[in-house]
């Protein structure tokens, strides 16, 4: 594309962040690590399986552990604003949710993690907020609160979840986060929020009503000098094809001037972006961290490789030049820079993406 000029704003956008389960039992406040999976009841499991794929992995690990290079990666970037999806209760709470195979719950005594990529949103709108039910979404909640990190996509009533996050930024304008969940990607009917009722801004169908109404409650919020952020858990785990409801469902709300950037999320590995109308849409961004190391299955999609992307802006919301995709790869439980052929093999996988850094 050709290139605007100097951003008035770099955004840092990455994927999935599991800090439970195995990742939460090598922190230095490892909760209850006790499961209810079919073939996996202690979490600890998932730390001997990584350390058998790669190695020791120490206990206590640092608070910065997990997230390894990408700190120093997101330092030296210096973006004025960082969103993430957490897809990981922040709860005590044993109210294990019934017809789910998968919890995750780190402790809240762990959230310092978190806190060390200094994410300015949160996202919640996914299908693990709930792990542990409105109990532990409560305690998420509060959690989260308690340690200044601003969320978006859940609440204890329908007007919280569906309440955008607002970051200020420099030029009074603000950047606004929205979160919404969609069954495609498995988050549960009855964990949409209501009256009075806790949960997740919830959206059952992706179709043009939907985007219609999205628009309706951006552009009452959306001010002069804003721009719009709209992060979405949708589509299936693994494979590179793209739902035509999830593309036309991101174009309305471009078309109706409610989305600057849409920052989708669910599948395990990246897929390929696109850029309308001169604005950015993250089909799938890949899992960031996790603990599925050494867990077969899946190998062709190489989910061990992560990408973190930093999205220039300009002042109308549009990209002011390409996105800068940097990849990593995780290995005992941490992130690390890629291999020259681990970002090659990404390259040629996402070759619409744009350059890889």
């Amino acid at each position: 594309m050709t290139r605007q000029g100097p951003p008035d704003l770099l955004l840092a956008l990455c994927g999935d962040v599991m800090l439970g389960r195995g990742v939460d039992q090598v922190l230095p406040h490892p909760g209850d690590p006790a499961l209810r999976e079919p073939y996996v009841r202690d979490a600890r499991d998932y730390v001997a399986f990584a350390e058998e794929a790669s190695g020791p992995v120490p206990r206590p690990a640092g608070f910065d552990w997990p997230w390894g290079a990408a700190l120093g990666v997101l330092e030296r970037a210096a973006p004025d604003v960082r969103v993430i999806n957490l897809e990981t209760s922040v709860t005590r709470t044993g109210d294990f949710a019934p017809g789910k195979s998968v919890h995750y719950r780190m402790s809240p005594a762990n959230l310092p993690c978190l806190a060390a990529a200094r994410p300015d949103v949160c996202a919640l709108a996914n299908n693990h907020v709930l792990d542990f039910g409105r109990a532990g979404l409560a305690e998420t909640l509060d959690a989260l609160a308690g340690a200044g990190l601003r969320t978006a996509g859940a609440g204890r009533d329908a007007e919280q979840a569906w309440r955008p996050a607002a970051v200020p930024v420099r030029g009074d304008g603000r950047v606004l986060v929205y979160a919404v969940g969609t069954p495609g990607s498995g988050v549960l009917h009855d964990w949409a929020a209501g009256p009075g009722r806790s949960g997740v801004a919830f959206l059952p169908r992706l179709d043009e009503r939907a985007a219609a109404g999205l628009a309706e409650r951006v552009l009452r919020e959306r001010r002069p000098g804003d721009m719009v952020v709209v992060s979405v858990h949708w589509g299936t785990n693994w494979g590179y094809a793209v739902d035509q409801d999830q593309t036309r469902f991101a174009h309305a709300l471009i078309d109706a001037g409610a989305a600057d950037v849409v920052h989708g999320h669910s599948s395990h590995h990246p897929r390929l972006l696109e850029v309308y109308r001169r604005r950015l849409i993250l089909h799938g961004c890949g899992d960031f961290i996790n603990d599925y190391e050494g867990v077969g299955g899946y190998e062709e999609f190489r989910d061990e490789l992560r990408l973190l992307y930093l999205v220039p802006l300009a002042r109308d919301g549009t990209l002011a030049d390409d996105p800068r995709l940097v990849p990593l790869r995780a290995r005992r439980l941490r992130l690390e820079r890629a291999s020259p052929e681990e970002a090659a093999w990404l390259g040629a996988t996402v070759t619409e993406a744009g350059p890889l850094d």
